[in-house]
């Protein structure tokens, strides 16, 4: 089959399609992660944390002693972990009125509140935590997480910075920082900002796919296929990975490679518009 796509043509069409990549790799479902390798998710699963037999002893302990705020914060995460949202809330909102200078129940609430969409209630949450503790850089990274996906780029920043600042090993600064300037066409700062947090968590897959996102926009598929490469090595459910690794080797000129990175994509994602797009250009066989 002939390939009647230049490099030039192939980066000038890929660079129409960049945008969703990155929305793509943007998205952060808090209620689905499914991987402790992911530090970017802040819900690391334990099923044994939110099982009904850890709940049931959390509970007695807070009988034995109603008193005890750590006690209703524990169950709370516990409850998290369950998926009951609304019973976590309660349980963290207790822990707060029996000790109110809690920063970390603040910072677990607003966590809940994410989950739940309700962004302005975990804002508020996460600037009390930093409040009570101003070098709390979980809640400067949650909060700046949640300024990010608004589009509030420059408090975003604020917070990242904050975080970075102060000579943090947190690896969600680096990403998320990444991302803004990612978003903002900044790709070379974007790079920097994702080996920095490869560096300090190089399991977690999601700053590969940024990074490799950010090789194709600055017109390096080799660099950008090793990325992505490793990031489907970690993480094999990724249909953004699969995608965008499909991009490279178009790039690359190997239609017949791009098709099953494509075909793998929609295996796993049929609304990924990359691989659908990718396949109406090498070809569906």
């Amino acid at each position: 089959m002939s390939y009647p796509l230049t490099v030039r043509d192939r980066m000038c069409r890929m660079r129409n399609f960049l945008p969703h990549a990155m929305l793509l790799s943007l998205v952060t479902l808090l209620a689905a992660c499914n991987t402790n390798n992911n530090v970017y998710s802040n819900v690391p699963v334990n099923k044994s944390v939110g099982s009904s037999t850890n709940i049931a002893s959390l509970t007695a302990v807070i009988e034995s002693n109603p008193s005890d705020s750590t006690a209703y914060s524990t169950r709370g995460i516990a409850y998290g972990q369950a998926g009951k949202l609304d019973l976590a809330v309660a349980d963290f909102s207790q822990a707060l009125q029996l000790n109110p200078q809690s920063y970390q129940a603040y910072a677990n609430r607003a966590l809940v509140y994410r989950r739940q969409g309700q962004n302005e209630l975990a804002i508020s949450d996460y600037t009390r935590a930093i409040n009570i503790k101003p070098d709390y850089d979980v809640a400067y990274v949650g909060r700046g997480n949640i300024y990010r996906q608004q589009g509030n780029f420059s408090a975003a920043l604020a917070d990242f910075n904050s975080v970075i600042a102060r000579d943090s090993s947190d690896a969600r600064a680096f990403y998320n920082r990444g991302l803004i300037y990612q978003a903002q066409n900044q790709d070379n700062r974007a790079i920097e900002d994702f080996a920095t947090a490869i560096g300090l968590n190089p399991k977690a897959s999601a700053p590969y796919v940024a990074r490799g996102i950010s090789y194709l926009a600055v017109n390096d598929p080799n660099a950008a296929f090793s990325d992505l490469s490793m990031a489907v090595n970690l993480d094999r459910e990724s249909s953004v990975a699969w995608a965008n690794r499909g991009l490279a080797l178009e790039l690359l000129g190997k239609p017949k490679d791009a098709r099953r990175n494509f075909t793998r994509a929609m295996s796993l994602d049929n609304s990924n518009r990359i691989a659908r797009e990718g396949l109406s250009r090498v070809g569906q066989s």
